[in-house]
């Protein structure tokens, strides 16, 4: 059972399983396989903890960052992956542990609006949303699902709903995706607080170490997400008991074992696995408009698309949200999300779709900037591997969260680990 402390510390990131073996706390020398966020920020955080136990962060491509990385042309500015942080203390303590206080900023609090496209129309999503698919239903809804292991169709019951909300997280249909893994508080997956939430959430607001943000907003940094990839990078240069092994790769926890000599138990996996389970892939592209040629668009966060039909999945108001400029004086710009479940990869075809939902104006910039594979996380997933037994160190947004919050989150509890606090109290 958790202290109200852990709560307060960790919040709802509690529920979520730590696959991590006791035994590795009394190691001399860890490698973690995988220089993502998550590979990154647990180097960093076990590093500073522990400066006695010398580390090895171990990747497989010839950069850090993982799936974080930023795309710029210019003036113009946008993110591949994550785009921004949801408030939470752990993200927050990060940014001001690195240094990264004053390019941290709060997004714009007027911008708040979503809409959902449907049969034609943009609809907004906001509280009577709720009314429109009903109360009672919700609450039988949510009734339902808390016996664990259904999907968040089961959850939300509007199927448009649904899916645009699971399209936007984890380019998947509400059918195939776990309701725990997404929103285990309101299937009350895990353990649960002691006090009310209400509570905990009153004392949370209090621990905001830069700024207290305000309902209903998101924290981004200036230049992207790269920027906090970067300074996480340096801080950890700095430390003398940390090294960096680019070009890289292992297939397993065993093979690291035995290339550096050292019990498996030493080992952290923070990477992907090959072929673990199915996977959905997405294309990513921007296009930026003068203001003029998109007045007729209101600011806001972003519109989801779940009608099969349309390539698009997903655009977001890059330059609307954030703090800090994502197009030049005068422009807006759009990130477009294309799962390639919907797509034959004809770019023109996507430039036709931009053209009713945006603007008939021709776009300053249209670009595909990437791809993305996301994991599927299929109903009972969440209860499968919290079920399972803990036989290997298993850490990363491709095991168990999707969120920026979650692997920073993640990262903390595994190094409080490290303090013989193993992520709370018993």
């Amino acid at each position: 059972m958790y202290l109200l402390q852990d709560w307060i510390r960790y919040g709802d990131e509690l529920r979520r399983p730590l696959h991590i073996l006791p035994k590795v706390s009394s190691s001399s020398h860890i490698a973690i396989v995988g220089g993502g966020l998550s590979g990154l920020t647990t180097a960093y955080r076990i590093a500073e903890k522990r400066p006695d136990i010398s580390i090895t962060l171990i990747e497989k491509g010839k950069s850090l960052g993982g799936v974080i990385s930023t795309w710029k042309d210019g003036e113009w500015c946008c993110d591949l992956a994550v785009n921004a942080t949801r408030p939470h203390p752990a993200v927050w303590r990060l940014v001001d542990d690195i240094g990264l206080g004053e390019k941290f900023h709060p997004s714009n609090h007027a911008v708040r609006r979503r809409w959902i496209y449907e049969n034609g129309k943009s609809h907004p999503l906001n509280p009577l949303t709720a009314i429109k698919i009903g109360p009672l239903n919700i609450l039988r809804s949510i009734n339902k699902v808390r016996k664990g292991g259904l999907s968040v169709d089961q959850l939300i019951p509007n199927k448009m709903i649904a899916d645009a909300m699971t399209l936007g997280i984890v380019n998947d249909t509400a059918a195939n995706v776990d309701a725990d893994f997404l929103f285990p508080r309101l299937t009350r997956f895990g353990r649960n607080p002691a006090k009310r939430w209400s509570s905990i959430k009153r004392k949370i607001k209090q621990t905001y170490p830069l700024f207290t943000p305000k309902r209903g907003t998101v924290a981004s940094f200036e230049g992207g997400m790269s920027t906090l990839v970067n300074q996480l990078e340096k801080q950890i240069g700095k430390l003398p008991n940390v090294k960096i092994l680019l070009n890289t790769s292992f297939e397993n926890t065993g093979q690291a074992a035995d290339f550096f000599g050292i019990p498996e138990s030493s080992v952290i996996w923070a990477a992907p696995v090959n072929n673990e389970r199915p996977s959905n892939k997405l294309s990513v592209f921007v296009i930026g408009y003068k203001e003029a040629d998109v007045k007729s668009v209101k600011k806001g966060y972003g519109t989801l698309i779940p009608e099969s039909d349309i390539p698009i999945s997903g655009i977001l108001h890059e330059s609307d949200i954030h703090g800090s400029r994502r197009a030049p004086i005068g422009h807006r710009l759009f990130r477009i999300m294309v799962p390639h479940s919907r797509w034959d990869g004809d770019n023109e075809e996507i430039r036709q779709y931009v053209r009713e939902l945006l603007s008939n104006a021709d776009p300053v910039i249209f670009e595909k900037i990437g791809e993305r594979t996301i994991p599927s996380y299929p109903p009972g997933y969440l209860s499968k591997i919290s079920n399972s037994d803990i036989s290997i160190n298993r850490i990363g947004w491709s095991f168990s969260g999707v969120s920026i919050t979650h692997v920073i989150a993640e990262a903390e509890r595994v190094a409080d680990f490290f303090n013989n606090k193993a992520g709370g109290s018993a």
